[in-house]
């Protein structure tokens, strides 16, 4: 499993907003493809490539069983550098603060990191300092690959069948965008997308995203008495009176959901300011829309000479709602994580997954851990034996619904 993820780490994979094709990069179709090789030497002779980059597969079953489903996503987050990934290995870990080579003002403390400090004796997996790790979700993708090739070699004790389906744009919330539920065919699924040992996540955010456009009027600095109306100066006032003490990820936690800016881009003729907005509760994550629509309305109040827009987006919904009705898929988890060795614990995502969207299309789909740690940064990295626990998981996972 270790040196399935180190390969797939290396590759860049790195998804774009904003792109005209879909994957919105075209390199996450390289792994794709090394993926359906890999499948097709582990025995899974069906394992393909679709018209829409999505990687699909069929374990056969040895006892009548639902149909499993395994799901990761190849991309990473385009929130950090994502070439020329330079993974180390640190054997036995020791304690400590460690340095990451290509940066050596960048390291990991275990003083600012309590899962750090928990895991000396460990095999680590880190970035150079330079670039994000690509755990998220090259882990989930080499413990699924590890675990199928590994039941494919050992046929008992029986197994339900299980299909793979590997996903592009996760990290954009565009993931399932063309996924068609009928062709993955699976009963009940899982996504390999969580972090912590034993993690096992039944809830994610419900998530929107908004843009606003702030469209000025340029004119030379030189003749602008009167006349400029800087684009950059009112997108600023926007980002200065958003609430500093509540509504920020810097200052939430547990279910508390937030107004995040996350990309500004422009001149002083016309700014775009990118927000995503979440929350565990449909209710208030209208709440938080119309928190930042009355700041949007008092902007343009202030300023008549500008035109400022908002454009709001639906992106994924809470999945608790619909995996609460299928009790068995969280308790078989639950099962499968025990029988590898870790104590299971439910928790909830301040976040979401390709689960998210899955689940709200009628396939109860929780999320189980991976092993990784700090996504989306370049302090990522992951214990080799917590990656091991959830590729061990999925073996007995794939073990326990053919029980039932």
């Amino acid at each position: 499993m270790l040196e399935r993820f180190l390969r797939y780490a290396r590759m860049d994979t790195q998804s774009v907003h904003d792109s005209d094709t879909y994957p919105s990069t075209l390199k996450q179709l390289d792994l794709c493809r090394l993926l359906v090789e890999e499948l097709l030497e582990a025995g899974l002779d069906d394992a393909e490539v679709t018209e829409h980059g999505y990687v699909f597969a069929t374990l056969p079953g040895t006892a009548e069983a639902p149909v499993v489903g395994l799901n990761a996503h190849v991309d990473t987050s385009p929130d950090a550098a994502g070439a020329g990934v330079s993974p180390q290995v640190v054997r036995r870990y020791a304690g400590g603060p460690i340095v990451l080579p290509g940066d050596p003002s960048q390291m990991l403390d275990p003083a600012e990191n309590e899962e750090l400090a928990t895991r000396v004796g460990h095999d680590l997996v880190t970035t150079d300092g330079t670039t994000l790790l690509g755990a998220d979700d090259k882990a989930g993708v080499a413990e699924i690959v590890a675990a199928v090739a590994y039941l494919a070699r050992h046929p008992e004790p029986r197994r339900a069948p299980v299909r793979v389906a590997f996903t592009v744009d996760e990290e954009v919330a565009a993931g399932t965008k063309y996924f068609d539920l009928g062709r993955f065919g699976a009963d009940i699924a899982y996504t390999l997308d969580g972090s912590g040992l034993g993690e096992l996540q039944t809830e994610t955010f419900s998530a929107k995203s908004a843009r606003v456009t702030i469209r000025g009027h340029s004119v030379h600095p030189g003749t602008a008495k009167g006349r400029l109306v800087n684009s950059v100066k009112l997108a600023a006032d926007l980002i200065a009176v958003l609430p500093r003490d509540r509504l920020s990820p810097e200052t939430t936690e547990e279910r508390e959901g937030f107004v995040h800016p996350t990309r500004i881009e422009g001149g002083a003729e016309r700014t775009t300011i990118d927000f995503i907005l979440r929350d565990h509760d449909d209710a208030k994550l209208e709440e938080h829309v119309a928190v930042l629509r009355n700041l949007v309305e008092d902007l343009s109040g202030r300023e008549p000479r500008a035109q400022v827009t908002m454009d709001v987006e639906h992106q994924y919904s809470n999945m608790g709602s619909v995996i609460e009705q299928h009790p068995r898929v969280v308790e078989a988890a639950e099962e499968a994580i025990r029988r590898a060795g870790a104590e299971p614990t439910r928790t909830i995502i301040r976040g979401g997954t390709d689960g998210s969207r899955m689940s709200t299309m009628g396939l109860p789909t929780p999320n189980i851990f991976t092993g990784g740690q700090n996504y989306h940064s370049v302090k990522e990295w992951a214990s080799v034996q917590d990656m091991a626990a959830a590729a061990a998981t999925i073996v007995e996972l794939v073990r326990v619904w053919a029980e039932s």
